[in-house]
């Protein structure tokens, strides 16, 4: 959905842009495109991976950092205001694509699923530690599983066998041992797509995903020009969530604050009512795309 992207930004050729999910740069190449000597475009990155992709280019800045804090690091580059900001929530090809992340259910790998490998916690210190009751909280909340319990038992269960087993190296360790554990509870025809959002809900938990995107967004309206544009592109429903509340009324539980006179409280306004998906063309060619929803907000 690279056209809609770059649409939805109204990109001006003297502006500042944002793209806080690099990745592979294919949106920073392609946002560059649009810009004449005097616009700038920095970039976020957790991932130490994506400094690979850098781009030689002097209106060109990668940052290496978390983009829940846009905003000091802005500030630090001297930026302070900004006319359009791109959010990409997945994850990136090559994250998916390299066994040794653990991102992937495909194929077999260290379960890790850091987006940074600068920090702590992994997925199998996490599997691991965590008690029953958390484990069950975090497949419910985050993987939206309705056997989050079954799950949580079953894969406490396989972590104590294992270690029976094994002493040198108990538990949970691979993404292999991961499905073997919570096999009996993959529905049939719907193996893969709950395998998935297991891993989803590890994710989410290990990288603390959906307090950054929350973070990110308030600071994104605070730096971004009045006119300039917010875009960012979901690919579950809980991400979609908090982007479509935060668009419509400023906060995360979409209620609409109101002045004395009855008047919306509100500092964006939506450029498109319903979210933006993918084209049947996009579909036929890339079908990761299925799920992508893109939302575009401007600043009043």
């Amino acid at each position: 959905m690279l056209a809609e992207c770059l649409d939805g930004l109204n990109i001006r050729p003297d502006g500042i842009y944002v793209d806080v999910t690099f990745g592979g740069g294919g949106h920073s190449r392609a946002i560059l495109s649009r810009l004449g000597e005097g616009g700038r475009l920095y970039a976020f990155d957790r991932d130490s991976d994506a400094a690979r992709n850098s781009i030689d280019d002097p209106r060109f800045c990668l940052i290496h950092e978390n983009f829940a804090h846009l905003k000091n690091f802005l500030r630090l580059y001297g930026v302070r205001h900004i006319d359009g900001l791109l959010a990409d929530l997945g994850v990136s090809s090559h994250q998916i694509d390299e066994a040794e992340r653990g991102f992937s259910t495909r194929m077999d790998g260290p379960l890790d699923l850091r987006m940074d490998r600068r920090e702590g916690t992994t997925a199998a210190d996490l599997v691991n530690t965590a008690d029953v009751d958390e484990l069950e909280r975090i497949m419910k909340l985050y993987g939206e599983l309705p056997n989050a319990k079954q799950i949580a038992q079953s894969i406490v269960k396989r972590r104590a066998e294992s270690g029976e087993r094994r002493a040198e190296s108990a538990g949970i360790l691979t993404t292999n041992d991961l499905k073997e554990a919570v096999e009996k509870h993959l529905p049939r025809g719907r193996e893969n797509k709950t395998l998935a959002m297991i891993f989803q809900a590890l994710r989410i938990e290990v990288n603390g995903e959906l307090e950054a995107l929350r973070q990110m967004l308030t600071q994104a309206v605070e730096v971004l020009n009045p006119g300039g544009r917010l875009c960012v592109m979901s690919y579950h429903s809980l991400e979609d969530r908090i982007v479509k509340n935060f668009f419509k009324s400023g906060n995360f539980e979409g209620k609409i604050e109101k002045d004395f006179f009855g008047n919306p409280q509100v500092e964006l306004k939506l450029v498109s009512r319903k979210p933006i998906t993918a084209s049947e063309e996009e579909l036929m060619e890339n079908n990761r795309s299925r799920s992508a929803k893109l939302r575009v907000a401007e600043k009043v």
